[in-house]
Formats: C-alpha cells, sequence, structure tokens
C-alpha cells in the first residue's frame, strides 16, 4: 500500500527522543525529509519519537475485534483512539473462535483496510492468536476449549485469503504434531510464527525454533499456575537466543523481578505488547464480558474476575502505560522502554521505523512531554498528518 501522502513541508522542534539533543524534524509529503541537530535550550521543549506499534489489540473503548457483527465504524474508532494513545499502528487481534467466525471477523477487518483509507494507514497487520495453541488449562488462558485445534495449513490458507494477505504474525503451541511442517510454510509465506499459550516440551520448541519461530508471545503469560522448577516452556523460550519476545509491563501480568530477568536475558529483543481488551480506556466498574463473565476494572487498571480478585482477566491498559510502568520501575530509561513499544517491533516485522527516526522513512510521529515517570502525549503524525492533538479534542 501506497502510504506517501500530499502535504505542506512542515517542521517539528523538538527534543530527539534518543539522543536527547534539541532537532528540528522536517516532513514533506508524509516523510520525514530531514532531521536537523540544533544547539540552545531544552526548556519547554516537547520530545519526539516514532510513532507506537503495538502487536496486540484484541480491542478497545468497549469495542472487541472478536465480537460479532463487528460494530458499524469499530475498526475506525479503535484505530482513532489508540492514535490518541501514541499507537501510529497496530495488529488487529483474532482468538479462538469457530472457524466460520474467524474467517468473518478476518473478512471484516480486511473490508474497512480496503475501503478505508485512513483506517487501513494505521493498521500493519492481522495478528491470528490461536486456535491452534494448547488445549490445558492454564496455557490456554480465556481461549475456548471447543475451539482449539492442531495447526492446519490449508484452513490458514483459506483465512490468509480471505484477509488479503493482512495476516502477518500466528500465535500457536508446537506442541502439536506437525507443528514444525505448519511453522515452515507459515514462514516461507513471509509470516511471523510466535511460541504462546503453549505447554510444549524443549524439544518440541527447539523444533519450533529450528522451522523458522522467531518471538514468543506475552513471555510468562498464558501458562500453567505451578510449573516444575526446570525444564519448563518458560525457560526453555529464554534460553533461546533467537527468540524475541513480548511482554505486557501494566504491572499486573508480571512481577517486576519476572520483568527484570526477560529484559535482561533477551536485551535488544524485548517488545511491550498491550494485549488490550475491550474495556481498555473504559471506567473503572463492574461489567459483564462474553469472554470472562463478570469482571471489575479498577481504577489503577487492573482487570481481574468479580469473584476472584487475584484472577485477571486481561489486560485493560496501552502501551503508554507499559513504558510508563518501565521508568517507574527502574528497569529501563525512557527510550528504552519506548523503543520496546516502537522501534524494535518495527525492526521483527520488517517496517520502516526499524532504524529510528531517520530521514526517508513515513512521519509516524509522537510528541509528548515527559512529567518524571508519567508520558503526556500533545500530537500524533501518521504519515504526516496531524491525527491527535491534546488541544483539539
Amino acid at each position: 500500500m501506497n502510504t506517501q501522502v500530499k502535504t505542506k513541508p512542515f517542521e517539528l522542534k523538538g527534543i530527539h527522543f534518543k539522543t536527547g539533543e534539541p532537532v528540528v524534524v522536517e516532513i514533506t509529503n508524509g516523510r520525514i525529509s530531514r532531521i536537523i541537530q540544533k544547539g540552545g535550550t531544552k526548556e519547554n521543549l516537547p520530545l519526539i519519537a516514532p510513532g507506537l506499534l503495538d502487536l496486540q489489540v484484541n480491542g478497545y473503548g468497549g469495542l472487541d475485534f472478536n465480537t460479532l457483527p463487528l460494530a458499524d465504524g469499530l475498526v475506525e474508532k479503535i484505530t482513532t483512539s489508540l492514535w490518541g494513545k501514541g499507537v501510529t499502528s497496530y495488529f488487529p487481534t483474532v482468538i479462538t473462535n469457530r472457524d466460520d467466525l474467524i474467517e468473518q471477523v478476518l473478512h471484516s477487518i480486511s473490508e474497512v483496510c480496503m475501503t478505508e483509507r485512513n483506517v487501513g494507514r494505521g493498521i500493519a497487520g492481522i495478528h491470528l492468536e490461536g486456535p491452534f495453541i494448547s488445549p490445558d488449562d492454564g496455557p490456554r488462558g480465556a481461549h475456548p476449549k471447543k475451539y482449539v485445534k492442531a495447526p492446519d495449513w490449508s484452513l490458514f490458507q483459506r483465512w490468509q485469503e480471505v484477509a488479503g494477505g493482512r495476516i502477518k504474525i500466528v500465535t500457536l503451541s508446537p506442541e502439536w504434531p506437525g507443528a514444525p511442517e505448519f511453522i515452515s510454510k507459515c514462514v516461507e509465506s513471509g509470516v511471523v510464527v510466535s511460541i504462546g499459550h503453549t505447554s510444549a516440551t524443549g524439544e518440541q520448541i527447539q523444533a519450533a525454533v529450528d522451522a523458522g519461530a522467531r518471538m514468543s508471545t506475552h513471555l510468562g503469560n498464558g501458562a500453567h499456575p505451578i510449573l516444575p522448577r526446570h525444564p519448563n516452556y518458560i525457560w526453555e523460550q529464554l534460553s533461546r537466543d533467537s527468540l524475541w519476545a513480548t511482554v505486557i509491563a501494566d504491572g499486573f501480568h508480571l512481577p517486576k523481578s519476572a520483568l527484570k530477568v526477560i529484559l535482561r536475558v533477551k536485551g535488544e529483543r524485548v517488545m511491550l505488547v498491550s494485549d488490550a481488551v475491550s474495556l481498555s480506556g473504559m471506567p473503572p466498574g463492574q461489567y459483564d464480558l462474553h469472554i470472562g463473565g463478570k469482571v471489575v476494572l479498577t481504577p489503577e487498571g487492573k482487570l481481574h474476575l468479580a469473584d476472584h480478585p487475584n484472577l485477571l482477566a486481561g489486560s485493560a491498559l496501552t502501551l503508554i502505560h507499559g513504558i510508563e510502568h518501565l521508568v517507574k520501575s527502574g528497569l529501563a530509561s525512557l527510550s528504552e522502554a519506548w523503543e520496546m513499544a516502537s522501534v524494535r517491533p518495527s525492526r521483527l516485522i520488517g517496517l520502516p521505523a526499524k532504524d529510528g527516526l531517520k530521514a526517508g522513512i513515513p512521519a509516524d510521529l509522537v510528541v509528548f512531554s515527559p512529567n518524571g515517570w508519567k508520558i503526556d502525549i500533545l500530537e500524533t503524525y501518521k504519515d504526516g498528518v496531524l491525527v491527535y492533538s491534546k488541544n483539539k479534542k
């Protein structure tokens, strides 16, 4: 898709999110034409950074990608809402369901991408999370067991055709016979395969890596509550240097100690995801979900089962909250945490922002002001077009 947009040239003045130095970012026809290093004071200047890329979004603002029929304007509403959270690109995530319902969701998302250009520019691909996952309680998470199945290449091809080739990530468990062959075919077709919702053995995980699996989905979650000391599938994925890992760093899904270990072991291959469900962006209170039943969303953003406060019912926070949590916890600097949610996922997927702020790439940019560990989004640009402004709500 050609994303070049004809716009008048303009400049953004601020502080480079990574170098900490004043810069002027020149934008022409939707792309960064030049970045000029400027001297002088940094006082009162906002930061300029690449737009955030969320690899896993189930819904937002009371809207759910997995509830059919999709509400009118659902994709557009979620896309524009996420622009207000600094997310310039994201992956609608389709989870385990009946085959024909998955097909309907994929068709609906694809159709909107083709007919609504502005919305299509915000969707980098589709993440298929299931149904080729573990049937076991714990690793399966909230995915309905009756629809879980072994990887099926013919079925996936049919879904990919309906999606217009937009399925770019598949989360599966390599515990199924035939999984390596399925993974190889996905990789050959340009799809990133991620290990997740799994109870696979070390040998099965290694076979998946050998076949081309490149990522672990929300590592440390979607697992049994109690695991063998060793070996177990979390250690096994941590030890595979070639696997990238996504984490939900909302302060609820993983304790600080687990986040610290994953960050130290995986280094430059750690990425943040929100894994946001439909209640993300909604006010605190009690809700009734089609998956999970009665749940409570606390003022702090924790989403848990109404009858079991210690059992999470999904993620209700955005990537910004993950960045803030890492900074507040002292686990990463602001620039490092921001890269985990922008540059690094772009690098894995192969998007232009893989090298950070650079001349020649689409001007997907966020202008923000940090206040301690808190982040205040001021403006968001998609292909050089202002799509969110705090002062123009």
